[in-house]
């Protein structure tokens, strides 16, 4: 996505019927919410509906999401589980943000085992 501002980014998730859910949290998180990219990734997510075979079609909630949000979820009548923090069923998560200086940004999931990397080139190619 190109930013008003700007700059570039690049993200997605594994996740299967999760993944639109964890796109819309980190970008929101990330643009709207002035983020920094790390911890738009890492912040508690939620999942609503099946994933990985699973029959349950509930709001799953991370632990560390449960605390801001879960009384009133539960008050609203949501058939909600709270799951472990950063947890695995979440996803993995990954951006590359191109700064409008040519810096670059990245950040990956501490759900998963990945690193981050960036590294701008110039038009002709050439590594900054």
């Amino acid at each position: 996505a190109e930013l008003n501002d700007g700059r570039r980014i690049s993200y997605g998730t594994m996740g299967g019927e999760g993944q639109p859910q964890t796109q819309a949290a980190l970008f929101s998180r990330y643009v709207y919410h002035n983020q920094p990219l790390d911890k738009a990734i890492a912040l508690g997510r939620w999942l609503l509906g099946r994933t990985w075979g699973d029959q349950s079609h509930n709001l799953k909630v991370e632990r560390d999401l449960n605390e801001y949000v879960g009384e009133d979820l539960l008050a609203r009548g949501h058939d909600m589980v709270v799951v472990d923090a950063c947890n695995e069923l979440m996803g993995h998560a990954g951006a590359v943000v191109l700064h409008t200086d040519d810096t670059t940004e990245a950040a990956t999931d501490p759900r998963s085992d990945g690193k981050a990397f960036a590294q701008a080139y110039t038009a002709t190619g050439e590594v900054q």
